[in-house]
């Protein structure tokens, strides 16, 4: 129920959450979420427009816990590459056990979610790169801003690549992608990456 310690937004995505893991996209239904967070089905349409608008809501909302766990992980870590590599590590461990990564990618309905993650994913690619940018600005200021840019996107994209379609350990795919930022951006800052090379 909601309360005026816990919001209305918060309490419907929590329970959306809940019944997208339980019963997939298909059997997610405003009036169930409506009735979970002690609200009125018209309410729910209100926040998110439709069920696509709610699902969505829920992967996004999903994405910024997940992303909070990034900056932790990448403030533990003085070094570029040593974050970069524990990050993307976070991120296919994570991601593996996630219940709302799961649905969304092997549940039954996961055709009809899989476009937040991939051909509809840009709110949440926009969303982590930008996080990603203002952690790295701010931690490391002397990498030059546009290669931090172009790299962080790469970054993204194949972690997020590995993450759907795991074929390695994550630890090693954590050092191939630090290599690569590290080598791109090492022009900027006069560095060379934690393997000496």
């Amino acid at each position: 129920m909601t309360t005026e310690r816990r919001p209305v937004r918060e309490a419907l995505l929590d329970a959306a959450a809940e019944i997208l893991t339980r019963d997939g996209y298909r059997g997610l239904r405003m009036r169930d979420v409506a009735e979970a967070a002690g609200v009125s089905r018209q309410t729910v349409y209100n926040e998110f427009g439709d069920k696509w608008g709610l699902a969505q809501a829920v992967v996004m909302c999903h994405n910024d816990r997940y992303l909070d766990g990034i900056d932790r992980v990448l403030s533990e870590h003085a070094d570029l590459y040593s974050a970069v590599a524990a990050a993307v590590v976070y991120t296919i461990e994570t991601a593996a056990d996630d219940p709302i990564n799961k649905t969304v990618l092997t549940g039954a309905d996961g055709d009809e979610l899989l476009p937040l993650l991939t051909t509809r994913a840009e709110p949440l690619l926009f969303t982590a790169r930008t996080r990603i940018i203002d952690h790295a600005t701010a931690q490391w200021p002397g990498l030059d801003p546009v290669a931090l840019t172009e790299m962080a996107d790469v970054a993204i994209r194949l972690t997020m690549s590995h993450m759907m379609l795991p074929h390695e350990p994550p630890e090693r795919v954590g050092h191939l992608i630090a290599r690569l930022v590290t080598r791109y951006l090492a022009p900027a800052t006069g560095t060379r990456d934690a393997r000496g090379s």
